[in-house]
C-alpha cells in the first residue's frame, strides 16, 4: 500500500545510509583490536529518527534517495522491515549509496564515525513529493539534502504541518530551513557555533531569535534544556537513568524524534522532552543506532517506574 492510500503522519526527509558498526574494547590509534561484536544495520540521522517513531507506533514515511547497489537494497528493505513507507524514495541508477564506519568503545559506549554519501548526487527540490509533505502532521529535517528541505520545509509550514529539525550540524544554507522551523533542538555543538556563545544557557537566549514554537539544546549525557515561553523560563530534564550504556549512536537522533512524537500528542514541552529522554537512553542498551529503540508500551512502563 502506499502512502497516498493512507494518512502518514510523521514523514523524515534527509540521510540514510547503510552502517557497518564493531563494538570494540577500544577504539584505536596506531595499533589493531579485536572486535568484540559486529553488525550491519540502516542509519542516518533522519532515516533512523523515522524508524524510531514507527517503533512508538506512528505512520511513517522516508523521502531520500539510495544507489542501485548491495547496500541501497540493504537500506530500502530495513525501512520497510520497520513498515516505513518508501514509495517516495529515489534509486539513482549507476550510483553507490551511502555508508558508514562505526566504532564504539565499550567502556563508555561512546563512538566514533566515518561517512561518506556515496556517489549520489543530492535530492532536487523537484524530486519531493509535496503533497506527501502537506499530507503530514510532521516533516522531520536533519539538515542533508539541504536544498531539497528547505523546499519541503517552506511547504510544510504553508500547509500547517509542524517542522522538526534536528540541528546537529551547521552546513550550508541550513538558515534557511530554520527560518520554517517549528520545533528547533541543537546539539551543543550546533548551539555554541552557530550563536558564538559558550554558556549554554546565553545560547539557548540567542536561538529564541529564529522564532520557532519549540527552542532547546541536547546535552549528551546531561540531558537537555528548553525555553518555556509559556512561563518565561529555562527548564532542564536529565538524560534518563539508563544502565548499562552499551552504544549512544542514534540517541541524538531518537530524541529528537521521539520528542515531536510526544508534542504532537500533548503540546507540553518538558513532557516532551522526558519522553524524549526515556526513548533516547532506553535505545543505548543495545549496539547500533537502531536495535534497541523502544515501542511505546516499554517507553510508557519505563517512565511510570522512573
Amino acid at each position: 500500500m502506499s502512502w497516498n492510500q493512507k494518512k502518514i503522519d510523521f514523514v523524515g526527509l534527509g540521510f540514510c545510509s547503510n552502517d557497518y558498526i564493531s563494538l570494540l574494547p577500544e577504539i584505536p590509534i596506531d595499533h589493531k583490536v579485536q572486535i568484540i561484536e559486529h553488525l550491519i544495520q540502516g542509519g542516518g540521522p533522519a532515516a533512523t529518527a523515522t524508524v524510531a517513531a514507527a517503533r512508538l507506533g506512528v505512520s511513517t514515511a522516508f523521502v531520500g534517495m539510495v544507489g542501485d547497489d548491495d547496500a541501497g537494497n540493504r537500506i530500502l528493505s530495513d525501512l520497510e522491515a520497520e513498515k516505513v513507507d518508501t514509495s517516495a524514495m529515489l534509486r539513482r541508477g549507476n550510483s553507490t549509496s551511502p555508508i558508514a564506519y562505526c566504532w564504539i568503545d565499550q567502556p563508555t559506549g561512546k563512538r566514533s564515525i566515518a561517512w561518506t554519501r556515496g556517489s549520489l548526487k543530492e535530492l532536487l527540490p523537484s524530486e519531493v513529493d509535496m503533497e506527501l509533505i502537506r499530507s503530514a502532521k510532521i516533516l522531520h529535517l536533519d539538515g542533508h539534502n539541504t536544498e531539497a528541505a528547505i523546499a519541503a520545509a517552506a511547504e510544510a509550514r504553508k500547509a500547517g504541518v509542524l517542522v522538526n529539525l534536528d540541528a546537529g550540524t551547521i552546513r550550508p544554507g541550513i538558515e534557511k530551513i530554520i527560518e520554517n522551523t517549528d520545533i528547533f533542538f541543537t546539539s551543543e555543538y550546533f548551539a555554541r557555533t552557530w550563536t558564538k556563545e559558550q554558556d549554554l544557557e546565553k545560547a539557548l537566549m540567542k536561538l529564541l531569535d529564529a522564532g520557532a514554537k519549540v527552542t532547546g539544546i541536547t546535552v549528551g549525557s546531561k540531558g537537555s534544556l528548553a525555553w518555556d515561553g509559556k512561563n518565561g523560563r529555562i527548564i532542564y530534564c536529565p538524560s534518563a537513568d539508563v544502565s548499562p550504556i552499551v552504544d549512544t549512536t542514534g540517541a541524538g537522533d531518537t530524541f529528537h524524534s521521539a520528542f515531536g512524537v510526544r508534542y504532537l500528542e500533548c503540546g507540553d514541552i518538558y513532557e516532551s522532552m522526558r519522553f524524549a529522554s526515556a526513548v533516547a537512553g532506553l535505545k543505548c542498551r543495545k549496539l547500533g543506532g537502531r536495535a534497541g529503540l523502544p515501542d511505546r508500551k516499554t517507553v510508557d512502563e519505563f517512565l511510570n517506574s522512573h
